[in-house]
């Protein structure tokens, strides 16, 4: 019998199995109930360990397959990342295998938004003679890949980027993580440290949300802490949803988070709170950069964020009174991700103050994890191709960038000069996501060919001259996911039904046929299985254990804390003055930077952020999670009530929100929840893409309001360097 009790995780649960049958033409609720209580009796239910795809975390999950269809998704119990629990978006965004506006065949562009059938072989003939002819014509420099990467992805793209002798790989973490990464990267060796949370006894999170992301574990790691007694602190213009779990909310001034933590790194040194021990052993530059702190007293700090200098004060010795167990939190796209000019130094300030406070590698702190050894193909007998010697497109600019995620929007910048003239995008919409829209459709009408490979028919599609059909991640294996951590391990994702869409391919299909029509086969001579079995070899784990298992951890090779890696800096110690940074023209210490843009009294700076239902806009057009959104107005911005009434404007009013670069129109959820000068927008709306029917309309796109813009050092994309004016319209 069904359970009449249902939580709100059994409601998503099945919800999402409603979906997948309804979308099928299954005759209604009563039906499929009759059926599945009928079929839960006889029917054998095969269970498959996997991975989601739900956002980039890849978190473990288990497939359970009745009649050969999907039925339900649960968390693998033993993934990092899930730990047995799966949220919202994971399994909503699993109806995409049956969604009946998937991409099915491949499709070529006659004209501007019109597009017919071709085969595969016509599709992958005239790429490859296009491809070659646009090479030989202005050399290979001028072709790029990009790609929100999954474990396939990371090992085919670059691979078939450089054979056709171009270095130009790029990945989505323009608009996610890359000032964070820069910041880190030349701090600490590595572009992010993962954080304890368990153990910790004080956390600040800057712009940073478990509660809207990303993986389940993470929420129940910061409410074993609380539970533990440890105190949360969020930093953040918009009390989040984390806001269930923490002590404090510090609404800070958009922008300004660099100048707190340089006023808490200030009170560590005046107060003797540093770790000395740990700063003489394992750092260079410690004396230049206390130095420059004496600079950035709270008194100094609160005019700019809007934090009392007490509060800071107070905030800056608790937690030096706590360390090892305190932590200023990585983040990923947070308040130092990719969204201010200054996001770049933030992120080097933020991994300097742990530094300062000794946690790395020291239980309750922040930890660089390890990843296990895995093996390789044979290259005598599946030979690579030879590395480009020409330049990645952005590194001269951005010689600070992490060079293997690159600048990806570089791409559009060097098509609009005439320097790029094909791009492949894979798994990625950079047409509405990585960059001004307009500027990125501009742009992309220059260059000679664009080829998307997809599942649904994106904005980034619909400019492009060819269309290759993936199939969904329910129908596809994987290669093997390396995952790093205090206990690394590995992950497979496998697949769990047979192809819906006969026409559709894998994306590692896709790229050995499209090498060979290139002619260069000779690098693409292995079948995935291969691949995985020369990946397992050096663990002594069999393919078939892992096919069985989905995730396995390797316990055995868990980091020893309180032992302090040698970091993969120049120096080969956490820099607090850095070289590299001084060669690239600037300043080798942190100092305070402004953000590009600020708001003044009559406008607003526009900010935005997750919600826990979904994940950009990939998300959007699963039908589950939009009526989620449609339910509780989630597309909704955010203003203060303060500015509301100033401005005669009323909870739900319909308003015009106005940016150098665009006009939208929106309603409006008046909260206490948001600092006066900011407005919030949820990232995750503004599909314009007709074929994507249930998120076409709903809610405005971010980008569109963001000008084409590069962070100096990162090249990110300044995502939230938009002053905006906002008035109340008719509805």
């Amino acid at each position: 019998m069904l359970d009449s009790k249902i939580s709100r995780r059994s409601f998503i649960k099945a919800s999402a199995a409603t979906t997948v049958l309804a979308s099928a033409g299954t005759a209604g609720f009563q039906d499929w109930s009759s059926k599945y209580v009928k079929a839960s009796e006889t029917t054998e239910i095969k269970e498959i360990a996997s991975t989601c795809n739900g956002c980039s975390s890849k978190c473990g999950i288990i497939g359970h397959v009745k009649n050969g269809r999907l039925w339900k998704l649960t968390g693998h119990p033993d993934h990092p990342y899930s730990k047995g629990k799966l949220c919202a978006r994971g399994h909503g965004y699993a109806t995409l295998v049956y969604s009946k506006e998937r991409l099915t065949q491949p499709l070529k562009r006659v004209s501007e938004g019109k597009f017919e059938p071709i085969s595969w072989d016509q599709a992958y003939k005239e790429i490859a003679d296009k491809l070659n002819k646009i090479i030989k014509e202005n050399g290979p420099g001028v072709v790029s890949l990009t790609e929100d990467p999954r474990a396939t992805g990371k090992f085919y793209s670059p691979r078939f980027i450089q054979a056709l002798g171009s270095p130009n790989y790029y990945t989505h973490h323009v608009v996610c993580s890359n000032s964070r990464d820069a910041g880190f990267l030349h701090s600490l060796g590595v572009t992010a440290t993962s954080a304890d949370i368990s153990a910790a006894k004080y956390i600040m999170f800057i712009g940073r949300s478990y509660g809207d992301a990303i993986r389940p574990s993470s929420v129940q790691s910061l409410a074993d802490a609380k539970e533990n007694g440890a105190k949360i602190v969020i930093v953040d213009p918009r009390l989040n949803n984390t806001g269930n779990l923490a002590n404090e909310w510090l609404a800070i001034r958009p922008g300004t988070d660099l100048a707190l933590v340089l006023a808490m790194s200030h009170v560590l040194i005046k107060q003797n709170l540093h770790d000395t021990e740990f700063i003489n052993n394992y750092s260079i530059g410690f004396e230049e950069y206390a130095k420059e702190l004496e600079n950035y007293t709270p008194e100094w700090a609160e005019k700019l964020t809007g934090i009392s200098a007490d509060t800071i004060t107070r905030i800056a010795t608790d937690m030096g009174k706590a360390k090892p167990k305190a932590l200023i939190e990585q983040s990923w796209r947070g308040a130092f991700g990719c969204n201010y000019e200054n996001s770049t130094e933030t992120g080097r300030a933020v991994a300097l103050f742990n530094a300062m406070l000794g946690n790395i590698q020291k239980q309750g702190g922040s930890i660089i994890g390890t990843k296990p050894h895995l093996g390789a193909l044979d290259p005598a007998k599946y030979p690579s191709p030879k590395k480009p010697e020409l330049k990645k497109a952005g590194q001269e600019e951005f010689p600070l960038a992490y060079e293997e995620q690159g600048v990806a929007t570089i791409v559009a910048k060097n098509a609009m000069e005439g320097k790029m003239k094909a791009a492949i995008f894979h798994h990625s919409n950079p047409a509405l996501g990585y960059g001004n829209p307009k500027y990125m459709k501009k742009a992309f009408s220059k260059m000679d060919l664009i080829v998307t490979i997809d599942v649904q028919m994106s904005e980034t599609a619909l400019l492009s001259h060819y269309i290759l059909p993936d199939v969904t991640y329910i129908e596809r294996d994987e290669a093997i996911e390396s995952l790093s951590g205090k206990t690394p391990g590995i992950a497979l994702r496998q697949q769990m039904v047979e192809k819906v869409h006969p026409e559709t391919k894998p994306i590692h299909q896709i790229y050995s046929e499209l090498a060979k029509a290139c002619g260069f086969s000779q690098y693409f001579n292995f079948s995935l299985d291969e691949l995985n079995e020369a990946m397992l070899a050096p663990t002594g784990i069999t393919y078939q254990q892992l096919r069985q298992k989905g995730t396995i951890m390797f316990p055995d090779m868990t980091i020893e804390l309180g032992k302090m890696p040698e970091l993969k800096t120049p120096s080969k110690k956490v820099e607090f003055s850095s070289e590299k940074f001084k060669e690239a023209g600037f300043s080798p210490i942190v100092k305070w930077g402004e953000p590009k843009v600020s708001p003044k009294e009559d406008s607003f700076r526009l900010i935005t952020g997750k919600q826990a239902i979904h994940s950009h806009t990939q998300t959007a057009n699963t039908p589950i999670l939009m009526q989620i959104t449609k339910d509780y107005d989630l597309e909704r911005i955010w203003m203060n009530p303060v500015r509301a009434k100033d401005l005669g404007i009323k909870d739900g009013d319909l308003v015009e929100v106005k940016s150098s670069e665009a006009v939208s129109k929106v309603r409006v959820k008046v909260t206490e929840r948001i600092h006066p000068e900011a407005i919030f927008v949820p990232s995750h709306y503004g599909i314009t893409s007709p074929y994507q029917k249930t998120g076409v309309g709903v809610g405005f796109g971010y980008m569109e309001h963001v000008p084409f813009d590069f962070e100096a050092r990162s090249g990110a994309g300044n995502m939230q360097e938009v002053i905006v004016k906002v008035r109340k319209v008719k509805g």
